[in-house]
């Protein structure tokens, strides 16, 4: 079935009811993933507070499955879960964000906890998930476009993040997105862990070898230009127009897949989360 067209959907008035299932894509969290990781880091107290990161266990270098895990889920229990669930989450990322901040030696300063740099996590998942599904599906009716903005906050207050730190309406929102990835910077040390991320060296060297090259053009792509300077990343209009093509023909085949097909796998993990709780495993 093809995905219902937004230009004559009743929309309700609330984040509360709005439907957010019908508007996740997987296979744009897996395509976009990576870009939209390095525009977060690339807000140096936000890099810095993962590259230095003690926590060993929530390395995506050493423990890449788990860290696909938690943050999927992260993002499933944001953009879909309860309010109990939300809150649930938020608990058990606060224990592994605990240990995470500056120290002395530390070229910024930085704590896991300040509510600025989630806000600057936040608006990054919420571009990236706009651009890519626009991307793949073309714009959103205003009426569609608003609610899912103010959807969005929940990528932020589902940690500490005030709700009256969301830009009020997308108009503010696209001054504080200019004027705060204009701030963005790559230096030396996180330009290396990008390189490894692109070339996603985590993953074991056949799955490097055989989606490698496709990965780094995805992300090359879908970087602001000022980053892929920033990363030494060539770029051409021909290969604009070559992922403009890849991703219209992907949104038109995802378009026509089942709602739960297309979901996967934020369903999945949402599920695994539940499951989780209700055996009282550790969430994170």
């Amino acid at each position: 079935m093809a995905r219902p067209s937004h230009a004559t959907t009743t929309h309700p008035e609330s984040p509360d009811s709005f439907d957010m299932g019908r508007y996740i894509d997987g296979i744009a969290g897996f395509l976009g993933g990576t870009a939209n990781v390095i525009m977060q880091l690339s807000a140096p107290p936000v890099g810095y507070g993962v590259v230095e990161s003690t926590v060993d266990s929530g390395k995506v270098m050493v423990h890449p499955v788990k860290r696909l895990r938690t943050t999927l889920t992260y993002l499933s229990v944001a953009m879909l879960g309860s309010d109990e669930e939300r809150a649930a989450y938020r608990d058990a990322v606060d224990v592994s964000h605990r240990p995470v901040h500056s120290s002395a030696s530390s070229p910024v300063r930085y704590n896991a906890f300040d509510p600025d740099l989630q806000l600057w996590v936040a608006a990054c998942l919420y571009w990236g998930a706009t651009d890519l599904y626009e991307r793949m599906h073309g714009p959103m009716d205003e009426a569609t476009a608003e609610i899912f903005y103010q959807h969005g906050a929940r990528l932020g207050t589902t940690l500490q993040m005030r709700a009256d730190m969301w830009p009020a309406d997308r108009a503010t929102f696209a001054a504080y997105w200019v004027a705060n990835l204009a701030k963005t910077s790559i230096d030396p040390i996180l330009h290396d862990y990008f390189d490894d991320l692109i070339d996603l060296r985590m993953l074991p060297r056949p799955v490097r070898l055989t989606f490698g090259r496709v990965h780094r053009f995805f992300v090359t792509g879908l970087l602001p230009q000022h980053l892929r300077d920033q990363m030494s990343l060539s770029w051409t209009e021909r290969d604009d127009r070559n992922l403009h093509r890849v991703l219209r023909a992907l949104g038109a085949a995802e378009a026509r897949l089942p709602r739960q097909v297309r979901a996967f796998p934020f369903n999945a993990y949402l599920l695994d989360m539940r499951i989780r709780r209700k055996l009282g495993l550790r969430l994170v």
